[in-house]
């Protein structure tokens, strides 16, 4: 069987060649397993991701739904699955403060171009040249950035004035508020997070994530004290998708937001192809780079259209798709519909949620993404340690731009400098 390298350079989704080279009942009958699969992971995944976006829960399932669906039907990978990504948190709150929901939804919409034009312009083969080590340094930073946002919640702490973005001054209002600990929130969220770890320890194949909310909001519903859930922050989701409109539009606008539409489309490029390039590995297929960041594109302008946030490949996903058994791009097309009928059927039942479970949902989400064993064998060296400190520290104390820049910068330097010194040794 062929592995795709013949076709990678295509403008072609991967779903047109599945079709074409014959798609049988058993394949199907794999697809919506691992659609189902895959949707049980993502249901309060996407709520959790989107609630510390500093956004509405609802606007995580649309992202999941619409740009999901449009990764898996129009991508240039089999398995690729599409959503709200934790390596967004930090880009999207900062977007959503600065900007407002009106600014956000246009800087996904204009990311989305931006992505499209990269694909069409065939330069996705470049984003696979950014170096191991400045993706390790701003995983490793996006992990601890993420994990301190989720403070907050995870112990029902109530800060005098709004939550810092920076992470030293949240840090510091953070401590300041740890007199107003809720001891009962504290438990639900660090229980929550603790049989998420147990789970994937002793039972990996079930859906701990799931498993965990759940179990979260019976407990939360059934303890004599008050803890903040979706419902009591955010009234509970609707029990359908909005009408598509367009965000906000004018050129001051666009100005503002062409910063951040910078930044999301840097990002978004490096992680879906990131994760295209996991299921490779984990399959022996080849994706196509380009038609991956075309439907990307497309999948954030529709996300923007519906409401949503930013949509990415997601690895973790991804792999869940693959390890449960996926043969073609409908498994993901399916994971979209699956949590459409969840969304439908059991919205009013996502209003008992605590917010301190899902704070705990991405702890465990922060611990995983961090590459620790990577960090630690790109320290070895002197210049991957440089690339991998430099991209790390300003990822934490500035932004991911500045950090991934400053890496790739870096990482030039040392390459030229590497040629120059190998030359004169000729």
């Amino acid at each position: 069987m062929p592995d795709g390298s013949s076709t990678a350079h295509l403008y072609r989704p991967k779903l047109t060649t599945v079709l074409s080279e014959g798609y049988g009942v058993a394949a199907f009958r794999r697809d919506v397993l691992a659609g189902l699969t895959v949707a049980i992971v993502a249901l309060p995944l996407s709520m959790a991701i989107a609630v510390a976006s500093g956004v509405s829960p609802d606007r995580g399932l649309f992202t999941a739904i619409v740009g999901g669906f449009l990764v898996s039907a129009l991508g240039g990978s089999r398995y690729q699955i599409g959503g709200p990504a934790g390596a967004f948190i930090v880009l999207v709150s900062a977007t959503a403060a600065k900007l407002g929901i009106d600014g956000l939804l246009l800087t996904v919409m204009l990311s989305g171009v931006m992505l499209t034009l990269i694909g069409v312009a065939r330069l996705g083969s470049l984003i696979r040249y950014i170096p191991h080590a400045v993706t390790v340094g701003f995983t490793c930073g996006i992990a601890i950035t993420i994990s301190a946002s989720q403070l907050k919640d995870l112990g029902g702490l109530t800060l005098v004035g709004a939550e810092p973005g920076p992470l030293l001054p949240k840090l510091a209002a953070l401590v300041s508020a740890m007199p107003s600990v809720n001891a009962a929130a504290l438990a639900v969220g660090a229980g929550c997070a603790a049989l998420i770890f147990a789970l994937q320890r002793f039972r990996p194949t079930w859906p701990g994530m799931l498993i965990a909310v759940v179990g979260a909001s019976v407990v939360a519903a059934l303890l004599p004290f008050s803890i903040e859930t979706i419902g009591s922050h955010f009234g509970g989701i609707p029990r359908s998708l909005p009408e598509p409109k367009l965000p906000t539009i004018s050129w001051a606008l666009i100005l503002d937001v062409l910063p951040a539409a910078l930044s999301f489309t840097l990002l978004g490029g490096v992680e879906s192809l990131l994760s295209a390039k996991v299921a490779d590995g984990m399959t022996g297929r080849k994706h196509r780079s380009n038609m991956e960041l075309v439907a990307q594109g497309i999948a954030n302008v529709a996300s923007a259209l519906f409401g949503g946030i930013c949509v990415t490949g997601t690895i973790a996903r991804t792999a869940t798709n693959i390890r449960a058994g996926a043969r073609s791009p409908l498994s993901g097309m399916m994971h979209a519909g699956f949590l459409l009928v969840f969304m439908l059927i059991a919205a009013p039942l996502a209003s008992f949620i605590p917010l301190a479970a899902l704070a705990g949902v991405l702890v465990v989400v922060s611990w995983n993404m961090a590459e620790k064993h990577e960090f630690l064998v790109q320290l070895r060296a002197w210049r991957g340690a440089t690339v991998l400190l430099a991209t790390f520290v300003l990822t934490l104390l500035v932004n991911l731009t500045a950090g991934i820049v400053a890496g790739c910068l870096l990482a030039a330097i040392f390459a030229v400098f590497g040629r120059a010194v190998a030359k004169e040794g000729d």
